[in-house]
């Protein structure tokens, strides 16, 4: 058995049983989720979204440690980009085109961090993806046949409210590792 198998035997070995199943679950579900995004992309966008936003405070406390964690969530997080497209492509969505070249902007992004572990890359490489894909998939949801007509008169604001969330989000998380619980609460 090579060193890092009985560095994972071992790691594992810590973790109680229930933390293991429940750990299982949440990966389960990280990767199970974005299938909802082709046939519900706003309910399966939204729920992704929230599930993407507790993981880290779940898993890691259940036992998952920060190194083994940043991985699976990245690759997670890849797995729902492709089904972003897939979805956008299927619902034959006007933005389609930015949908696909935020897809690889976000990749180069993704597979920089896996090289090189070195999170300022996604301050760098943004993910712009994901908020424009909820926008879109919930102006869709209310609009229904007048979402391409709402989006173009809006795409401007959406764009720059977009830009400047994405921003300030990938400097809290991965440039300052600020930890938003931690953020919040200091606020009150």
């Amino acid at each position: 058995m090579g060193i890092a198998m009985r560095a994972a035997a071992k790691y594992l070995g810590q973790i109680s049983l229930g933390a293991k199943a429940a750990i299982g679950v949440i990966i389960a579900a990280k990767f199970l989720v974005p299938f909802t995004l082709i046939r519900f992309p706003f309910i399966g966008g939204w729920a992704n979204f929230v599930l993407d936003t507790m993981d880290g405070d779940l898993l890691v406390p259940l036992g998952l440690d920060d190194p083994t964690y940043q991985p699976i969530d990245k690759v997670a997080d890849w797995v729902t980009y492709v089904f972003m497209v897939i979805a956008a492509k299927k619902g034959d969505w006007p933005i389609f085109k930015w949908i696909v070249g935020l897809f690889i902007f976000r990749s180069i992004g993704q597979t920089l961090f896996l090289i090189t572990s070195d999170e300022i890359v996604f301050f760098f490489f943004p993910n712009f993806l994901e908020p424009l894909f909820l926008v879109y998939a919930t102006i869709l949801f209310f609009k229904k046949l007048d979402a391409p007509a709402v989006f173009a008169k809006w795409q401007i604001p959406i764009a720059i409210l977009i830009f400047v969330y994405k921003m300030q989000d990938e400097y809290i998380t991965h440039v300052g590792n600020i930890d938003r619980s931690d953020l919040i609460s200091g606020l009150f």
